[in-house]
């Protein structure tokens, strides 16, 4: 056994980066809210990106480490705490048996992913171990987590053993780090004043020409009616169709905005349904989804206007930027004695 869950907090799931091929069967995509910071932290302990993570919302949560573990935290800029020591984010810590890690004060952010070497060993469910809330299956039991449960790692990598030795030769406290780190792929801390890159959607045209414009020009807020479903929002205008319209459900994808009958746009998230029948006005950049990972109800942004081609470069670049943090990363492993 390697971790227990003393505390949860407010919310703890297992997620990867989720299930695909399922979604002309109902079955939801899922998986973690910030796909760039879970797939960090997998990299930061020698593991796939696509490996199980907690996705560890807000504050609260207490976890006791029952075997010495190598592990990464990524995502929300937090004050966590091993043994009592503030534990340095986005790089890898291998973690002494019988040492309690606690996620404190949230300053920035609010969702973490903390992977551990080896990737946690849950069983995979129609091809991913993402935890579906409403369909009960996957993650663990098919559930948010709950105080005393108690998950395995899987055997680590190669790459992760040769980490794991290095740091063992010099840790004198808690947990032993390196001395790099990978937090320039930090969302949360650039979430002052966020700007949200977006397309427009199949019926943007048909809404006003006040809506068009307001959508790109007014300030945004989060609502409280807000998850891993998809966000709400507020502005200052609401968005209005120039003239009715009926409309069959169609196939929506994770970003795309509706507006529902009341004009306050949503964006849909990772636990997005399969299918919707509002008015499609914009489609969020892929980039940009994980913004709304870290961002709160009651917090603020713009979107701004995209072509498809600039989204489609913003993807390559991002994924160019993922590359090059895995060999990177690589060659840091290798060169551990």
């Amino acid at each position: 056994m390697t971790i227990k869950v003393v505390r949860t907090g407010l919310h703890v799931t297992v997620q990867d980066l989720g299930r695909f091929g399922f979604q002309k069967y109902g079955v939801i995509a899922g998986g973690a809210m910030d796909t760039g910071a879970a797939r960090a932290a997998n990299l930061l302990v020698g593991n796939a990106d696509n490996e199980a993570v907690l996705e560890i919302t807000l504050t609260g949560t207490e976890l006791f480490i029952e075997k010495d573990t190598l592990l990464a935290i990524c995502g929300a800029r937090m004050s966590v705490t091993a043994g009592g020591e503030l534990l340095p984010l986005w790089r890898p810590a291998l973690v002494r048996a019988g040492t309690s890690v606690k996620f404190g004060a949230c300053q920035s952010g609010c969702r973490s992913y903390l992977a551990v070497a080896g990737g946690l060993d849950v069983p995979e469910v129609l091809g991913s171990k993402s935890t579906y809330l409403r369909g009960a299956i996957g993650g663990f039991f098919g559930r948010a987590l709950k105080a005393d449960d108690v998950l395995a790692a899987k055997a680590p990598s190669l790459l992760s053993e040769r980490m794991e030795h290095a740091l063992r030769l010099g840790w004198n406290g808690s947990f032993a780090l390196p001395h790099w780190h990978a937090s320039h792929f930090a969302i949360a801390d650039n979430l002052a004043d966020p700007i949200i890159r977006a397309m427009t959607g199949t019926h943007y045209e048909l809404f006003t020409e006040a809506s068009r414009a307001g959508l790109f020009s007014q300030s945004f807020q989060i609502s409280v009616q807000s998850d891993r479903m998809g966000y709400r929002l507020e502005g200052t205008e609401k968005l209005k169709l120039a003239k009715p319209l009926e409309l069959l459900s169609e196939a929506v994808a994770n970003g795309t905005v509706q507006v529902p009958a009341d004009g306050d746009p949503i964006v849909l998230l990772a636990d997005r349904q399969t299918t919707g029948g509002y008015p499609r006005i914009a489609q969020v950049a892929s980039v940009d989804i994980a913004v709304f990972a870290q961002l709160k109800p009651g917090e603020r942004f713009r979107f701004e206007r995209i072509t498809q081609q600039e989204a489609e470069q913003l993807y390559l670049d991002s994924e160019r930027d993922m590359r090059m943090l895995k060999a990177a990363i690589a060659l840091k492993f290798n060169a551990a004695k």
